[in-house]
């Protein structure tokens, strides 16, 4: 499939917690996934990228492809910090999307934390509209 996803449906076709990750792989929604995930409002895909330099615009389409409906991206790197490249932050940027790289571990977690946020009394939506790459 165009966009950096495998051909198919998404593992998971809801947003999930990740319950667990490590030796290359994740565990959520009652399964786990050997290799990288694209968690999407729309679901969780497996995404074949395997390591920073995989990061290209091509790998990223998923996810700005749904800018429209995207508050906040989060790029799980590994152990070590890697910058995202000026030209691919200033894709998420010209969409109004907040796009932050940081240790896997630390991904993971956010994005639990962020799934599980409930909205202030006044707003509809359930929590904030987000999506990450792991």
């Amino acid at each position: 499939m165009a966009g950096g996803l495998t051909a198919g449906s998404p593992h998971l076709p809801v947003p999930a917690q990740i319950e667990a990750y490590g030796n290359g792989g994740f565990r959520f929604g009652g399964m786990s996934h050997r290799g990288s995930l694209l968690c999407l409002p729309d679901g969780i895909w497996a995404w074949p990228v395997g390591n920073v330099s995989d990061l290209t615009l091509a790998a990223l389409e998923p996810a700005l492809k749904r800018g429209a409906v995207l508050d906040v991206f989060l790029i799980g790197v590994g152990r070590e910090p890697w910058p995202l490249p000026e030209r691919l932050r200033a894709r998420f940027r010209d969409l109004g999307v907040s796009v932050d790289t940081m240790a896997t571990g630390a991904a993971v977690s956010t994005y639990n934390i962020l799934l599980a946020e409930k909205p202030p009394r006044r707003r509809r939506t359930y929590r904030r509209r987000l999506a990450a790459a792991l």
